[in-house]
């Protein structure tokens, strides 16, 4: 055991790095719904708060280890998530080139980068909306775009707090006998009769 935290917790940690991983490649490039990663942030954060803590054997608490323990592994897990999510997003930020495919509508005219990216945002009708809220030109685009993407991680960090929060408490309430109450049966072994 360290200090504050269990080394269950540490173990958990790294299972949630690795659900992380999974979540954000799964949803983010395989399959790009990108919406599926906010119930996953917080139901993730939930199932690694409460591995935490079983993983630790925290059975009856003390209630401020087993939030420790939890929060620990949900903010691991968050932070993967969020950092893997804007180096994605930064990646294909930085490197688009404007390509389309013909039923698209052929390749976009434009500097590689954000340029290109805010021009996909204007083929597809959201000039309008961009100009409602002062985005006019590139720069401004880009600070829309790292603002957004920056809140974005923030919630999945956020989720994966609260997720992993929730899940402690789950544990501590349903987990409340110390091992050492836990009855153990002790049998005599039989007697065999002497003769």
């Amino acid at each position: 055991m360290t200090r504050f935290i269990d080394r269950g917790a540490i173990t958990a940690a790294w299972v949630g790095l690795g659900m992380a991983v999974t979540i954000l490649v799964s949803f983010q490039l395989v399959i790009p719904i990108e919406f599926l990663i906010v119930p996953f942030s917080l139901f993730g954060g939930m199932l690694i708060g409460y591995y935490a803590n079983a993983r630790s054997d925290r059975r009856g608490g003390p209630w401020g280890r087993v939030v420790l323990n939890a929060l620990f592994a949900g903010l691991v897990t968050g932070l993967t998530l969020a950092v893997l999510y804007l180096g994605v997003k930064a990646l294909f930020f930085t490197a688009d080139s404007g390509y389309r495919d013909a039923s698209s509508g052929g390749p976009l005219t434009c500097a590689k980068g954000p340029d290109c990216v805010y021009q996909r945002y204007l083929a597809i009708g959201r000039g309008p909306a961009f100009e409602a809220q002062g985005i006019t030109d590139v720069e401004s685009f880009t600070q829309f775009w790292i603002s957004d993407q920056l809140n974005t991680a923030g919630t999945f960090l956020a989720l994966s707090l609260g997720g992993a929060f929730i899940g402690g408490v789950m544990y501590g309430a349903t987990n409340r006998r110390k091992p050492e109450a836990v009855a153990v049966a002790v049998t005599e072994p039989p007697t065999t009769p002497v003769a």
